[in-house]
């Protein structure tokens, strides 16, 4: 049976995997300095396997921790300024960002004033907040439960995930309605359901709160060169210490910035291949797939060589998960390939724990399959 947990890992409540502990980092705004990456390999690499996973809430994460080794970790983090020194402030930042900022724009201000807001309420763990106010909304696929978006006249818009509609308001007014929003949600019983969108399927927003629509979405960026630096590739959102070294090195990188879609924005960065990170479009990256085992305890199968052996083969979005948790892509995707006893069960047109079409597939079959 599938333990589907009810908290994201975090550096202070790491999360035990297949490998280890999963401690996860969640660095202001999604960006590093050179020190600040140089540090974080350091850490993993002396009490972690080095393996680091790039997150589709645009975080890092460090595996293969030992228990007993986590507290120096803690404090190597703390000590390096990647993570707060209390629980309670490490919470608050449940803020996924547009990686595209500029100093002190909106979406700067607002992330600082969102932090504030969530230090101040109890939350379930997986939830968050996404501040999506660039020039064009691009995070609409990122998981997120109260999302600050503009609309196509640039007016900024707070909406609750799961609703189609949000409330234009003022940059001043953004905290003082987020803060109404969150407790709505806990006022009408949100916590049992542990996210915004599940608790909307039962529960409606008040009218108020649904009077105008994001604008269209950008999209994702490309792979490659864009204004301020180059979009970088991490397959399946794994890396490790000696590849980020690398790419930093052979980039002469200002900085780097973690963007939800498992690629890395690097700040003045020049052309480089480097080993392990695509710079030009892969199908790979078109493909969703957890660790799998023997990485994550809960996977039964192999995920990753699987999905490199089908990606470019499906024409549509393609998810290949260890267990029903589905934890690569919590949004639907055309095909699901999901793990269950040492096999694959396939869903069409939804979420790895949704009711498959058929059961009981090998890797072999899946292989060969045409889909």
């Amino acid at each position: 049976m599938t333990a589907v947990r009810g908290w994201c890992p975090s550096a202070h409540r790491p999360m035990m995997s297949g490998d280890g502990l999963l401690v996860r980092v969640k660095p202001h705004l999604g960006r590093l300095s050179v020190a600040d990456v140089a540090a974080l390999c350091d850490l993993a690499d002396r009490f972690g396997s080095g393996l680091i996973d790039v997150t589709a809430r645009a975080n890092l994460q460090v595996r293969g921790v030992a228990e007993a080794d986590h507290p120096a970790l803690l404090q190597g983090l703390v000590d390096a300024g990647l993570v707060d020194e209390s629980a309670e402030e490490e919470a608050a930042r449940n803020v996924t960002v547009t990686p595209f900022w500029t100093d002190d724009d909106l979406t700067v201000r607002l992330s600082d004033r969102v932090g504030e807001v969530l230090a101040s309420v109890d939350l379930p763990g997986k939830m968050g907040v996404v501040v999506d106010t660039g020039p064009a909304p691009l995070l609409q696929g990122v998981s997120g439960d109260f999302r600050f978006e503009t609309t196509d006249t640039g007016a900024l818009l707070l909406r609750g995930e799961g609703a189609g509609l949000g409330l234009e308001i003022t940059e001043a007014e953004a905290p003082a309605v987020l803060t109404e929003m969150i407790r709505w949600f806990l006022d009408t019983g949100g916590a049992k359901a542990g996210r915004m969108g599940r608790h909307l399927r039962d529960q409606r927003l008040p009218e108020a709160w649904q009077q105008a629509s994001p604008g269209p979405s950008a999209g994702r960026p490309g792979l490659g060169g864009l204004i301020g630096g180059r979009m970088f590739g991490v397959p399946f959102g794994s890396t490790d210490t000696v590849t980020l070294r690398e790419l930093m090195a052979a980039t002469g990188a200002e900085a780097l910035r973690i963007t939800p879609w498992r690629m890395l924005f690097l700040e003045g960065a020049s052309p480089a291949n480097v080993p392990g990170i695509l710079s030009i479009s892969d199908p790979v990256m078109t493909v969703s797939a957890c660790p799998g085992a023997p990485l994550c305890a809960q996977a039964t199968v192999s995920t990753r060589d699987v999905a490199r052996d089908l990606a470019g083969m499906f024409g549509g979005t393609l998810h290949v998960s260890g267990c029903a948790k589905g934890c690569a892509r919590p949004s639907p995707a055309a095909l699901t390939l999901v793990g269950r006893d040492g096999r694959f069960d396939l869903v069409r047109n939804g979420r790895a724990g949704d009711t498959p079409v058929e059961a009981g597939l090998t890797a072999a079959e899946v292989r060969v399959r045409e889909f």
